[in-house]
């Protein structure tokens, strides 16, 4: 069964139905699942851990992010979407990366996902050979993350482009029977494929059917930038008959209105990622937009080339950026705003449920209630960021940081505690990681600004 836990008297934000909220509560673990969350429990087995001053929530899901990108961490903070795909790939350093390099990239891109409360990740990645793929895969094993590895091309030219016939080799097969042939582990499969404008429409509808025959999650970058609006993708997929709750459209900022309704009708998923596509260019968050029409967003960090790796921040720019959306309009209608369209619930709901759901993990985990594997978070409500926490949600989505992390379990296995990281060498992480830029740096040729973030 695995040890227990008794997590004593904490404030227990379930985000299910069936289980409400409370102000006092205990939650009990046994192996890896939840199996009660009611007030006054005992269990003379379990080891006590005083949960009062915090709030006990579901671990948050990020359903789109490159984690190897972690490795270059903070070079993109004044790059465009172009800029960065120029710096990035096709030619440039994801080209340039080692296998060991690639560990090193998604053990560290992992630990700081677990590090700010994140359980769960779809690493969205770009392998250039089967060794870069069972290091990537490796170094999500070795930080003890829940996540799907979404497996895609190498982002060179002659993959990345709308004549490409290109498409996976049969060492897919292999990587899926090799680590992923149970469902019941951390580690999940997807495919990361290119989509209908970025590679030929015959290589996308072969793509989705590999998917299909593999079970796996098909996540796929969608509808944004200036060719959004024109290609009109989801409506082709729509009448091909390829959508359907495996779908994952990333971004899709400038579809078309009734291509929203089209994804929610079929069940499948959209992940905004709202920092980075104001930023960058892709165009202003769908979260709206997708509401809606009858759907529930995700979200996603992206590229912690130009972000942190943190769900508070995505939650807060997804918020504020859809109030400020609505509320400009009843403003040049001559109406000041009333009551806010959109609330921190539900913002809360995207980062860890919906999540899951989009994911194909909703059986498992994005809430906490009795059958349930316990991937939660403990946040502490001492600390002068939130303190005093009058609205427990509104403190999660509006006022906490990753510093406010207390304790992290996955698969209920404690990696977090008392505010630091188990069973891990940061030092030894840094080391390594350090190793490889310094490797990158010599392959790379970059312009004196750049490499002066780098040094």
């Amino acid at each position: 069964m695995g040890k227990s836990y008794l997590l004593k008297n904490g404030c227990v934000v379930s985000m299910d139905a069936s289980v409400g909220q409370y102000k006092r509560a205990d939650v009990l673990i046994e192996g890896s699942i939840i199996i009660a969350i009611k007030p006054d429990l005992e269990c003379a087995e379990a080891e006590i851990i005083d949960a009062s001053d915090m709030i006990v929530l579901p671990g948050l899901v990020d359903t789109h992010r490159h984690v190897w990108e972690s490795l270059v961490k903070t070079t993109g903070t004044n790059w465009s979407l172009p800029v960065y795909l120029q710096n990035l790939y096709y030619g440039a350093m994801g080209s340039k990366l080692r296998p060991q390099d690639s560990y090193i990239a998604n053990l560290l891109g992992a630990l700081e996902a677990l590090n700010a409360g994140v359980t769960t990740v779809l690493d969205w990645s770009m392998p250039y050979s089967p060794e870069h793929t069972d290091e990537l895969i490796h170094g999500l094993q070795d930080a003890g993350i829940r996540a799907v590895f979404a497996q895609g091309v190498p982002g060179e030219t002659n993959y990345w482009n709308r004549d490409s016939f290109l498409t996976y080799s049969n060492d897919v097969r292999r990587v899926k029977q090799q680590y992923f042939s149970s469902s019941d582990q951390l580690l999940t499969f997807g495919l990361a494929i290119r989509g209908p404008e970025f590679s030929h429409w015959d290589t996308t509808v072969k793509e989705i059917r590999l998917a299909e025959e593999l079970d796996a999650i098909c996540s796929m970058h969608v509808g944004f930038g200036t060719w959004g609006s024109v290609d009109r993708s989801v409506t082709k997929l729509h009448e091909a008959g390829l959508l359907s709750p495996r779908i994952n459209v990333v971004h899709g900022n400038t579809m078309g209105i009734d291509e929203y309704k089209m994804l929610a009708d079929q069940g499948a998923s959209l992940s905004v990622t709202p920092e980075v596509e104001m930023m960058m260019g892709h165009g202003y968050p769908a979260t709206g937009h997708f509401l809606e029409n009858g759907g529930t967003p995700t979200l996603g960090v992206d590229v912690v080339t130009s972000t942190g790796g943190d769900m508070f921040s995505q939650m807060k720019f997804a918020l504020q950026a859809e109030r400020s959306r609505v509320n400009e309009q009843l403003l040049q209608q001559g109406e000041m705003p009333g009551e806010l369209n959109l609330q921190s619930s539900q913002v809360l709901r995207f980062a860890t449920s919906a999540g899951a759901q989009a994911l194909g993990l909703g059986h498992k985990i994005g809430t906490l209630a009795p059958g349930k594997e316990a991937d939660l978070i403990m946040i502490r409500t001492t600390d002068l960021n939130l303190f005093p926490v009058h609205d427990p949600i509104g403190a999660i989505v509006q006022f906490a940081n990753p510093s406010n992390v207390d304790t992290v379990f996955v698969a209920g296995q404690p990696v977090k505690r008392e505010g630091n990281l188990l069973h891990v060498d940061l030092d030894g992480v840094r080391r390594q990681a350090m190793e490889s830029t310094s490797y990158l740096l010599t392959q790379y040729q970059m312009s004196d600004a750049e490499r002066i973030i780098f040094s």
